[in-house]
């Protein structure tokens, strides 16, 4: 048998008087109603309907330059940053095997000349020695067929010493436009291989200062889109500053992934201070809707709904017509109105009844009980 002391019964008797003071204090404390509701008010301004979509900046003209032959890099003299004109030498492969293909063909396009003459000369001889009657048709004939076939020679032997000055020519990677090196992708002995898909070893962007930024915008969107709309974005490197552009394309090709439809929309961006860089995230707003000076609500009043609102005191709801609350001696009113455009932080009043000054209901700060306390026990 436990025994608790008379000590212990007194420290238990007034905790739990304390407790009941403290249910009682609460349950009949007088709350402010105005306190319970978050308020805005109706007032005029401007909005701007948007359309918001992601994108990367990204050169209008970008070239990639690669290689037609295979072989080593020998010397590169073009890096990261550097201005670069047309026709300037970027890299150079290895000459050594160009140059002794380029010998072995030129001494087959001799070999070839000289078998060419040589067949000539027979031929000369034995036309004279048909016309006195000495050799058969048949036997110039064979003449005329090796005479044809050196000729032959010789041409295939040109084309290969052609192609072979060819091959040496483009060991020499020059660039084919003028601009910035944006990107090298070689390296000083590294072997390049053109036989099945042409290396990239320079990129070269035309000129910075017009950029574009490829975005994807999706299908329910698309049609508030026209060509030289203006877009503003921001780059995350400069949070502070919005820049500017227009649409330069909506290209008509469909991009579908998880039966998502988007379309490629390019901005046109003019970069003339040279901050934007190639491959920025941009996050592009198109204005498609502007009003200035309108009657607007918050759009946290259209998403209130009141959990103990009078249900008879509530407009009957229309297709296309939200309802406000508007808070009146410390009740919220049903208030039926009919919207307008809207963008993230307010909508368009075009009628109902509602007037600039007005206090709408955004939040509760609290819930009521059916008796006005706001303190619910819960027995566990």
């Amino acid at each position: 048998m436990i025994i608790i002391s008379r000590t212990k019964l007194l420290v238990i008797a007034a905790m739990l008087l304390l407790v009941a003071v403290a249910i009682w204090y609460w349950g009949t404390k007088p709350e402010s109603k105005q306190e319970r509701y978050k308020t805005q008010m109706v007032d005029r301004g401007d909005i701007v309907q948007s359309i918001s979509a992601n994108g990367t900046l990204n050169p209008v003209e970008l070239v990639n330059v690669g290689t037609q032959v295979s072989g080593t890099v020998f010397k590169w003299y073009a890096d990261f940053n550097d201005l670069v004109k047309v026709g300037q030498v970027l890299a150079e492969l290895d000459p050594a095997l160009f140059r002794a293909q380029l010998q072995q063909s030129e001494a087959s396009v001799m070999n070839a000349r000289a078998s060419l003459k040589l067949a000539e000369n027979k031929m000369a001889r034995n036309l004279l020695l048909k016309e006195q009657g000495f050799i058969s048709s048949d036997a110039l004939n064979v003449l005329e067929q090796q005479l044809d076939a050196a000729r032959a020679q010789l041409a295939l032997s040109t084309a290969q010493l052609a192609r072979d000055r060819a091959n040496l020519h483009y060991s020499v990677i020059k660039s084919p436009i003028s601009g910035v090196v944006v990107a090298r992708n070689v390296e000083i002995g590294q072997t390049v291989a053109a036989s099945f898909q042409t290396p990239v070893l320079f990129q070269i962007a035309k000129d910075l200062r017009q950029m574009q930024i490829d975005t994807n915008v999706a299908e329910a969107d698309i049609g508030q889109l026209r060509l030289g709309q203006q877009a503003n974005f921001t780059v995350d490197a400069f949070h502070e500053r919005e820049f500017t552009g227009t649409v330069k394309q909506v290209r008509l090709n469909p991009t579908i992934q998880q039966n998502v439809v988007t379309y490629n929309v390019v901005v046109l961006v003019v970069n003339d201070d040279g901050v934007l860089l190639p491959g920025m995230t941009a996050n592009v707003r198109f204005a498609v809707n502007q009003k200035d000076a309108v009657l607007r609500v918050p759009n946290a009043a259209l998403r209130y709904k009141p959990i103990d609102v009078d249900s008879d005191a509530a407009p009957p709801r229309q297709s296309g017509k939200p309802i406000l609350y508007r808070l009146e001696n410390g009740k919220p009113v049903p208030v039926s109105i009919r919207t307008g455009i809207a963008d993230g932080s307010f909508t368009e009043i075009i009628e109902g009844g509602v007037k600039e000054g007005d206090k709408l209901v955004v939040r509760e700060t609290g819930n009521k009980d059916k008796s006005g306390s706001n303190f619910k026990l819960r027995m566990f």
